[in-house]
């Protein structure tokens, strides 16, 4: 077809897919809410916040221990924003979903493109990873206990570190128990093609390197994957990719599809008891 970009769509109609702030009409009362419940998380739950994991910008933590004594299982909390916005204050409200139900929770920083390229920025969730393993006890946490769970290009970093050889970078094989990606994007070669590689700059052979469905590990822990009844058509292909590249190498991976959720809501589903998304995340944990 005359004009086709990617995968049947034309140059806008390929941008729309991917732009979630335009698709969505209530987006921005939706990030003010991800703004006040975080505020109210951080006054409600103890917390030791900008911790730093490495000595470059933007390589900082915020840790909020588990409540109970002993050994607790860790969350680790990668933040969207398609790689150049958002920060883990953003998302606080994480913790004040799983604290409660017994788990320590910490949300990690990255450096922002354009101020690093996407080597980097992986090398910087990566080594917040080792960090966590590291330090676990510092704060309660139970480093034979760790999983990870992101949104958006948060859940493109998940399936980046449920991909990676831990043992390369000092850490054990299978640090990383279990992974939940949410709404996430495993194939970069459309983002590389739209309005986004403005900022990114990504190259044809960084798209690749850097997109988990060419880069399926040989072992790893079970991946869930999250995606919203209402995202957009890319969003779920996204996600059904990964999922049938991880199966095709016998590796465990589910899909959750939430009816009447999009791109900003399904992470609400952190405070509801009842979600099915939330109910994934704590039985990652062993908590439920």
């Amino acid at each position: 077809m005359a004009g086709t970009v990617f995968g049947g769509y034309d140059q806008k109609a390929l941008d729309r897919e991917y732009n979630n702030r335009e698709k969505v009409a209530d987006a921005g009362a939706w990030l003010a809410r991800y703004a006040s419940d975080s505020a109210a998380a951080r006054a409600e739950l103890a917390c030791r916040l900008d911790v730093a994991y490495g000595d470059r910008p933007g390589e900082t933590l915020d840790v909020f221990p588990a409540p109970g004594a002993g050994p607790a299982p860790v969350h680790v909390f990668v933040h969207g924003g398609y790689w150049h916005r958002m920060d883990k204050r953003d998302f606080s409200f994480v913790a004040r979903g799983l604290v409660p139900a017994g788990a320590a929770v910490c949300t990690i920083n990255y450096a922002l493109i354009p101020t690093v390229d996407m080597d980097e920025l992986v090398r910087q969730c990566r080594a917040a990873i080792v960090w966590v393993h590291a330090n676990a006890a510092s704060f309660g946490g139970d480093p034979d206990r760790i999983t990870v769970s992101g949104h958006s290009a948060g859940g493109h970093l998940v399936a980046v570190l449920m991909s990676t050889d831990w043992t390369a970078l000092g850490a054990p094989a299978d640090v990383l128990k279990a992974g939940c990606g949410i709404s996430g994007l495993y194939d970069l070669e459309p983002i590389r093609l739209c309005y986004l590689n403005e900022i990114l700059g990504l190259s044809p052979e960084a798209a690749r390197r850097h997109s988990p469905v060419h880069g399926v590990p040989a072992r790893a822990g079970p991946l869930s994957l999250a995606v919203g009844g209402l995202e957009g058509r890319e969003y779920h292909r996204q996600t059904d990719d990964l999922a049938a590249a991880w199966r095709a190498r016998g590796l465990v991976c589910d899909v959750l599809d939430l009816p009447g959720l999009h791109h900003f809501s399904i992470m609400g589903e952190f405070l509801n008891p009842a979600s099915p998304l939330r109910h994934a995340i704590v039985r990652q944990l062993g908590l439920g």
